[in-house]
């Protein structure tokens, strides 16, 4: 990667050399990159982490809600990915060519935190699957959830040695869809059957009534969190001429057709279990053993698949920067600098994982600060900037409402998850089973 800073209008030129590919996939692949992150295993937590705070009514238009303005957004982003005459494959790098060196270095700063999280997430969610799977068996303590953490961070790291680039995943996009789909439709049916027996479900939204405050701010949080990845011009980059057009095709196959998973099992989820729905769907569903055990697993096979997507904008920073820039990517010198370089990535990622397996107060936070101006603020700043000249006086308040709404509504979600970080912290203790 090499960034000429010395011109006069302090604008940083990035060049576009990388050791991943790119320009090589059809829209519909990078759709389904985009479609994976969105039915992750974090699915099985919106009913309660969306649905519960928020109530019938909020949670809906929420859902609905929050997808326009997240089409709305990585549209504006997708729309930036050609300028000043050349494409600019990394967030950071269309950060430093619109407002120069200081905000390429923030923005690549905010993005490693929020990735980073949300890789770590997704390794305490495959610890959390692997326990779920064990306890139906032996629920005797024996096998406790930092030790389930520690064998999903080594699978993770496996499937990272073995996947050179974000192109390359293909046919595993395949397999990522295909479990996602066996999780969902298990935890939709079993729902369901728990909720034509059950009495008289509970919806009322709980707590106090300034508790709901907080817990209302987090779930809008929350709602973000499940439309946007944060990397959107790291996908984009992989993505085959005309790559504007053709990532308009794939956000829309992502709102459209790929939301639909999401909305049936956050749904029925809240529907069956009211304001009892648990954190973990499938911790809730009652149904035959083997079912149950084919869906964890399901989980945390998916999961594997979609921590690679998520980690492989620092995988690309690794490889270009650090890497021998030769050979192929399966050459036995390119194989062992992954496994030094991604391994110890991914064991600071399961370390922290399994110290603070309630992180979901922490990527609460780590949203606010981070989800919010990548998504929002930062994309219609910077359309702002771009195409300012072309605007109308209407436009340009419309993208200073978005700015300036965003950025408040990004310090409220910071504050609101403070608190919870602070009321957790007297339940909790690090390496805590959970």
């Amino acid at each position: 990667m090499k960034i000429d800073m010395a011109n006069s209008d302090d604008k940083a030129l990035i060049s576009e050399d990388t050791a991943h590919q790119i320009s090589v996939d059809p829209w519909y692949q990078v759709g389904f990159v985009l479609t994976t992150g969105v039915n992750s295993a974090y699915v099985l937590g919106y009913s309660g982490s969306v649905m519960v705070p928020l109530g019938w009514i909020g949670g809906t238009c929420g859902l609905i809600l929050a997808a326009a303005i997240s089409m709305y957004a990585n549209a504006l982003l997708a729309r930036l990915h050609e300028i000043g005459g050349k494409r600019h494959i990394r967030y950071r790098d269309l950060a430093g060519h619109i407002y120069g060196r200081k905000m390429y270095s923030l923005t690549w700063a905010l993005q490693y935190v929020n990735l980073f999280m949300i890789n770590t997430g997704f390794i305490i969610l495959a610890g959390q699957a692997l326990k779920a799977t064990y306890v139906l068996f032996r629920d005797d303590g024996v096998l406790k959830l930092p030790y389930c953490i520690a064998l999903s961070g080594f699978v993770c790291a496996l499937f990272a040695f073995g996947i050179p680039y974000l192109s390359a995943l293909r046919i595993w996009l395949g397999f990522s869809t295909f479990f996602s789909l066996i999780y969902i439709t298990i935890a939709f049916v079993l729902s369901l059957r728990d909720g034509i027996t059950t009495p008289a479900k509970d919806y009322t939204i709980p707590g106090s009534h300034s508790a709901r405050i907080f817990t209302t701010i987090g779930a809008v949080a929350n709602l973000v969190f499940a439309y946007n990845t944060g990397m959107l011009p790291e996908i984009q980059a992989t993505i085959r001429p005309p790559v504007v057009k053709n990532m308009e095709k794939a956000l829309w196959f992502q709102f459209t057709v790929g939301s639909l998973p999401l909305y049936a099992v956050t749904f029925m989820g809240y529907w069956a279990y009211g304001s009892s729905t648990s954190s973990y769907l499938l911790n809730s569903v009652k149904g035959p053993v083997w079912v149950k055990t084919v869906a964890n697993l399901s989980a945390f096979l998916q999961t594997v698949i979609a921590l690679h997507i998520f980690a492989s904008p620092m995988y690309e920073f690794l490889d270009t920067k650090y890497g021998s820039g030769h050979g192929g990517p399966f050459a036995i010198h390119n194989v062992m600098f992954r496994v030094g370089v991604r391994g110890g990535y991914l064991t600071v990622n399961t370390l922290v994982a399994a110290m603070l397996p309630f992180l979901g107060d922490f990527m609460s936070l780590t949203g606010a600060l981070s989800t919010f101006p990548l998504t929002f603020v930062l994309a219609n700043h910077m359309y702002l900037m771009v195409k300012r000249h072309k605007l109308s006086t209407l436009q340009i308040s419309w993208h200073w409402l978005n700015v300036v709404g965003f950025s408040l509504l990004s310090i409220a979600a910071a504050v609101a998850a403070l608190r919870l970080i602070m009321v957790d912290s007297r339940t909790y203790h690090l390496f805590a089973d959970l």
